[in-house]
C-alpha cells in the first residue's frame, strides 16, 4: 500500500508531487530546493545556506513522516556547480554525522538557475 505525504508546515511542492510517499517501510521524499518554510518562498544564498535549508525541509518531512535524518539510507544530490562539492558536503557532514547514507552527487543545470543545490532521499522506517 502506498501511501503519499503532504504535510502542513512544510514547503509548498512547486508541481503534481507529493513531499513524501511510504512505500512499504521505506519513504521517498522528493526533491527539495531552498525554500524558507515560513515565507514559502526561495532563500537563495550561499551553498552552505542553501544545503542547511534543505536538509532542514527533509528533516521536517522526515519528522511528519515519523521518521528522522537517521533512517535515511540514500541521498541524490545535485548540484549547480561541482566547485560547490566541499561546502556542501561540509554542511552534509554535519547534519548527518555517524549516520552517513548512500549518496550520488552530480552537477545539473536547473531550470531555476539561480538554485546552487537539490536533494531527495530515501529513509527506512518501519511502522510500529
Amino acid at each position: 500500500m502506498l501511501e503519499r505525504y503532504h504535510f502542513p508546515g512544510a514547503v509548498a511542492p512547486r508541481g503534481p508531487y507529493s513531499h513524501a510517499v511510504r512505500a512499504g517501510d521505506f519513504i521517498y521524499v522528493s526533491g527539495q530546493v531552498p525554500i524558507d518554510p515560513i515565507t514559502n518562498e526561495f532563500s537563495y544564498g550561499t551553498i552552505e545556506h542553501e544545503t542547511r535549508l534543505v536538509l532542514n525541509n527533509i528533516a521536517l518531512i522526515l519528522q511528519a513522516a515519523g521518521a528522522s535524518i537517521a533512517d535515511v539510507v540514500k541521498c541524490s544530490v545535485f548540484l549547480k556547480d561541482g566547485n560547490d562539492f566541499g561546502a556542501m558536503n561540509a554542511v552534509y557532514a554535519g547534519v548527518f554525522g555517524d549516520n552517513k547514507p548512500a549518496r550520488t552527487t552530480v552537477e545539473v543545470k536547473f531550470a531555476n538557475p539561480v538554485i546552487k543545490v537539490e536533494i531527495d532521499c530515501i529513509a527506512y522506517k518501519p511502522k510500529a
